[in-house]
């Protein structure tokens, strides 16, 4: 339920949470800077709100840091659910199959199969065998993007690895990788997790 308290001399919108799982209050605060607290079905509202102005001076401090950072990206697919593997699937892949073919004419490297997946924390991924697989969620984010995750996969066709050699296989066809890179880190789909990391 969502509730407003006021921290000094600001209000602040939280989102409580009662738990039949915890066994103690936790607060966290999103990237986006939204402030969610988590509470066990035996404690009160009041200790909630006690418990986050006590905490307030953390709590402005981290807000104010996520506020001077550039907006987060969303996207339209927030869950990793069969019904929108379904409905984007098909478009992933046609995008897929033409991405890989149109940088693999310069790449040139044999590649297996390419298959589109429900990946809960993965943009891609290239096996030993060469086979090249991406998340759903290609259909609805940016194109440089894609063609990043796309080069991304292809370039491990030639270096199963994260060496020098390999991101200067990437910058080859995405000389602006770091940047896109960066940006790709920043996009959320509201997941605790985030996706893979080394991408």
């Amino acid at each position: 339920m969502i509730r407003h308290i006021k921290i000094y001399d600001r209000t602040v919108e939280y989102d409580l949470k009662i738990s039949n799982k915890a066994r103690r209050m936790r607060i966290s605060i999103s990237r986006n800077g939204e402030l969610s607290a988590v509470i066990p079905r035996f404690m009160n509202s009041a200790r909630a709100e006690k418990f986050i102005i006590e905490k307030g001076e953390w709590i402005l401090r981290k807000m104010n840091y996520f506020k001077s950072l550039a907006p987060v990206l969303e996207v339209p697919v927030l869950k990793n659910t069969k019904v929108n593997l379904k409905k984007y699937k098909k478009e992933a892949e046609i995008f897929a199959q033409k991405k890989v073919e149109e940088f693999n004419k310069f790449y040139n490297f044999k590649y297996a199969k390419i298959t589109i997946r429900n990946q809960k924390t993965r943009w891609g991924s290239c096996s030993k065998k060469g086979n090249l697989s991406f998340n759903y969620k290609i259909a609805v984010i940016p194109e440089n993007m894609v063609d990043y995750i796309i080069v991304h996969e292809i370039c491990h066709l030639g270096e199963f690895n994260h060496s020098q050699r390999f991101w200067n296989l990437v910058a080859k066809t995405i000389p602006d990788y770091k940047a896109i890179r960066k940006e790709l880190k920043r996009l959320t789909f509201n997941t605790p997790t985030g996706y893979n990391r080394d991408i």
